[in-house]
């Protein structure tokens, strides 16, 4: 009984953890995007897609090679997703009897058990579903990047509300493949779950730290300056 209860405090704790920094993460995109990668990346983005349009015929082969490897990654992401939840399904359907040997402490029933590994399901289906929600908002964008929209409209109005959007759907398309890659993170702690909470939880510590330097940039620099100066609102800066 005394080993249940590390299931009962230890593994709400490390989720709570994990999900308390995320929540301080999305304050600190939509508060001070500048200040996280995710934010400059946003912002560059909105430059590259003005850029990429300001000269179509230059630019139309550059700009749809780079959507399209995107596409790739997100294709590659959504693969390995589908194809790591059939094999969970599989795992969990099987007939086996002795695993109870894999766990350190923790709950040993049958039934934590199939609990673990439909948590495990679905992270990973979770992550399929935002790649391909990811691959449609780049496919979007192929399309409408190489809009001849200066030859359409002599409206400059026209013109901002173009780009605008264009970059909403790049940056979208990108919001959805960092989502994607964050459920492969969280899938990480869900699966030494298996061998007890005590790992699970230490290991929501280490990828809560990790993210930190990978989410916190320490740099200020062009961009940094620029998007703070600019009276575009942050939203329309991180093309939400």
């Amino acid at each position: 009984m005394e080993e249940k209860v590390l299931d009962y405090y230890l593994v709400p704790l490390g989720l709570a953890v994990m999900v308390a920094y995320h929540v301080w993460l999305f304050y600190r995109i939509v508060k001070h995007p500048t200040k996280t990668v995710v934010g400059i990346n946003a912002i560059n983005r909105r430059y590259w897609v003005r850029a990429m349009m300001e000269d179509v015929s230059k630019n139309g082969v550059l700009s749809v090679q780079t959507l399209r490897n995107n596409i790739m990654a997100s294709t590659l992401l959504a693969s390995t997703a589908i194809m790591l939840s059939s094999l969970i399904a599989v795992l969990m359907t099987s007939g086996s009897k002795d695993r109870s040997a894999f766990f350190v402490f923790g709950d040993r029933t049958e039934f934590s058990f199939s609990v673990k590994f439909f948590c495990i399901l679905a992270c990973f289906l979770v992550a399929f579903f935002l790649n391909v929600q990811s691959i449609r908002f780049y496919s979007h964008a192929s399309i409408l990047i190489n809009v001849p929209f200066k030859k359409m409209s002599q409206d400059r109005h026209h013109h901002q509300l173009t780009v605008e959007y264009v970059a909403r759907s790049v940056n979208r398309g990108s919001y959805f493949w960092s989502l994607g890659l964050r459920a492969f993170y969280f899938s990480f702690p869900l699966f030494l779950w298996i061998f007890g909470p005590i790992p699970m939880f230490i290991s929501c510590f280490v990828l809560v730290v990790m993210l930190y330097f990978l989410d916190v940039t320490f740099d200020f620099g062009w961009v940094a300056g620029v998007s703070d100066d600019d009276e575009t609102p942050k939203d329309e800066e991180l093309g939400m």
